[in-house]
This record gives structure tokens, C-alpha cells and sequence, in this order.
């Protein structure tokens, strides 16, 4: 049988766990018997899943990734029992809108850049000294197709998530002779709240997204996370790009004059 590392070794630290892949990682982590820190801006969410997850395994810190000082206070302050953190799942992250880039909200922009760049920055940087003193972990950060193949109204947020795919291959050039591999996961077409949130609350127009098509799950792409992660320690997946079989790369878009 092929020697995977010991599960019940693992302690997760998981942004954006509230939904979709931070929530569905985080059940896959314990239901191996590894432990996890959730966090998240909804704490009725983080709640009601360590509730469901146990005290014991599942230790919550509400917070926005984009506060560097909250992150930083929260980081500090972690209990003994979950304080050797060996994976850092970096997963917040959000869509805003899908107006060409002249029509776009500044702001939604801002949120995108904040969250999906500086936040991810934030959490990798303040954790990963802790990971190379305790002599080794995982870095696993959450990118996109839309990082390789961009699409109309997603100017930001694809560029967003090419900059988690380079900041990935360079921290793990960074960490050569550290023992601390890094892995970037690429989702593509995902039934989660991802359009809800993209779409601002317009349910209606985010289920037509997935209408009439099999998408992935939260579940897949965890179950995918739990794998890169379980490997022996002298293997890194340097990437995971996934899509859902009923999505593929499209045609060139090309403008024809009527």
C-alpha cells in the first residue's frame, strides 16, 4: 500500500472556512482525525460548524483576512493544542460583478485585491515562519482557472488568481531546503455560494450558472486539497487544475463588425 502521511498528525489552519471549499476542507480534515482552525468574517457560520465538527477538533477565529492587525492578534493568540500548525489552507477568496472592465465598481475591485491578494499574503507570510521552525508543513493556496484563461468581466479577479498561481511557484522556490511544500489549486465551474456572492445576493441569476449542468462540488475539490496534502513528504504537487467535465476551454473570442 502506497505510505501516506498520518492524518490524525494534521493541524489545518483554513481561511474563509464559512462555506464552500474552507467548510468542506474542514469536514474532510477531521473526519480523518486531523484538527482544524477555521476561520471567517460569519462567526454564526464558524459556530454552528464547530459544533458540528467538536471542540476538541475544530477551534474557530472569526476574522477578515484583509485586517493584517486582527490576523496577526488571532495568530498569536491560538490555543496550545492547535498551535503546530502544518498546512495552511489559504481559501478566502471572492468574484465581484461581471461588467466589462469600463463599467466595473471600483470598489468591487478593491474587495477582490484586498481579499484575494494582500489577504492571502497576509496569512501565508504570518504562518509560514512557524511552519519552516516546526520543521516542515504545506502551503495550499486557492487559485482558478480564471488565473491561466481569462473571460469577459473578470479582469480582476482573474488577475487576482494569476497572482496566487505565481506567488505559489515563487514561495516555492523560496522554501527550497525548508521542507514546506506548496500547492496551488485551480477549480474551475463550482456549484458553491461563489455566483451568490459574485452576483451580490441575486440567487435567481447565480443559478443559472450551474442550470442544466453537472458542476463540481465543494467536496471535490477538498477531497483533492486532502490528497495533494497526504502525500509522502518528498512529493509536492506544485498544481491542481480542475474543471468540471461538462466545461472545457472555449473558442477565441473574436469581435466581427455587423
Amino acid at each position: 500500500m502506497y505510505p501516506l502521511l498520518d492524518p490524525t498528525r494534521f493541524v489545518v489552519f483554513i481561511t474563509g472556512a464559512t462555506s464552500g471549499f474552507g467548510a468542506a476542507a474542514a469536514r474532510r480534515y477531521v473526519a480523518a482525525g486531523g484538527k482544524v482552525i477555521a476561520t471567517g468574517r460569519r462567526e454564526d457560520r464558524l459556530l454552528a460548524l464547530r459544533d458540528e465538527l467538536g471542540h476538541e477538533k475544530c477551534h474557530i477565529i472569526p476574522l477578515d483576512v484583509r485586517d493584517r492587525a486582527a490576523m496577526e492578534a488571532a495568530i498569536a493568540a491560538i490555543p496550545e493544542p492547535f498551535k503546530n500548525i502544518n498546512i495552511v489552507l489559504a481559501n478566502a477568496g471572492l468574484a465581484l460583478g461581471l461588467q466589462p472592465a469600463a463599467e466595473a465598481l471600483l470598489e468591487d475591485w478593491e474587495t477582490m485585491i484586498d481579499t484575494n491578494i494582500k489577504g492571502l499574503v497576509y496569512t501565508v507570510r504570518l504562518l509560514l515562519p512557524g511552519l519552516i521552525d516546526r520543521g516542515g508543513g504545506h502551503v495550499v493556496t486557492l487559485g482558478s482557472v480564471a488565473g491561466e484563461f481569462a473571460y469577459p468581466g473578470a479582469s480582476v479577479y482573474a488577475a487576482s488568481k494569476a497572482f496566487v498561481k505565481h506567488f505559489a511557484l515563487a514561495i516555492r522556490s523560496d522554501l527550497q531546503g525548508k521542507n514546506v511544500r506548496v500547492t496551488d489549486i485551480e477549480p474551475g465551474l463550482t456549484e458553491t455560494e461563489f455566483s451568490v456572492v459574485r452576483f451580490k445576493g441575486d440567487e435567481d441569476r447565480a443559478g443559472n450558472v450551474y442550470a442544466n449542468t453537472k458542476a463540481m462540488t465543494a467536496e471535490d475539490i477538498a477531497e483533492s486539497i486532502f490528497w495533494a496534502t497526504s502525500l509522502p513528504e518528498h512529493v509536492n504537487v506544485n498544481k491542481i487544475q480542475l474543471m468540471a467535465t461538462t466545461q472545457a476551454i472555449g473558442a477565441f473570442d473574436i469581435y466581427r463588425e455587423q
